[in-house]
């Protein structure tokens, strides 16, 4: 009787292989080669037209230094003054002028080296040439994010910070305000 339970929990087993098989895809890059740009998702292009972060400060935002954007969603609940709302406001107005075309030039840059590619005509000499463009772009717009957290850092209380750090779920050790 076991022997019967184990033979058909095995042949079930084996029968859905197939099934689970055509499920997965083959590499995780599977249904990504019909992309404008095959670096960039639609919404990774979107986010860089925009002067979203998309992760570029982590480094900040996870150790007590919080990005504007946040900062001005969280006011009412970090109890900012009128002040601290206009000023980091300013730096958010100016982090994201200076994103938005850094991101357009990083796309611009992403473009081309796609089209290399896709074209056959990649060669050592331009292949060279647009990977450092990528990430000449990519470190300036990631320094203008950052910059974006210690300014706004700057103006915040500790205790706005400590909050900001709970209310955005990071409450570990980093969490704790160093004094700069």
């Amino acid at each position: 009787m076991r022997s019967r339970t184990i033979a058909a929990i095995l042949a079930t087993c084996v029968l859905a292989l197939p099934v689970l098989a055509a499920e997965t895809p083959a590499t995780p890059y599977t249904g990504q080669q019909g992309r404008q740009i095959k670096a960039l998702s639609n919404d990774d292009i979107a986010a860089l037209r925009k002067g979203e972060g998309m992760g570029m400060a982590k480094a900040a935002e996870l150790n007590g230094y919080p990005g504007p954007a946040h900062v001005v969603t969280l006011a009412k609940q970090l109890g900012l003054t009128k002040d601290q709302l206009d000023q980091v406001t300013a730096i958010y107005d100016r982090m994201s002028a200076a994103a938005k075309p850094l991101g357009d030039e990083l796309i611009a840059h992403e473009r081309r080296l796609d089209q290399f590619f896709a074209s056959r005509e990649i060669t050592p000499a331009n292949l060279a040439m647009e990977i450092a463009a990528i990430g000449e772009v990519n470190g300036r717009l990631r320094s203008v994010h950052l910059m974006a957290h210690l300014e706004t850092r700057a103006l915040l209380h500790p205790d706005q910070i400590v909050l900001h750090q709970q209310l955005r779920g990071y409450d570990g050790p980093a969490s704790v305000p160093h004094h700069h």
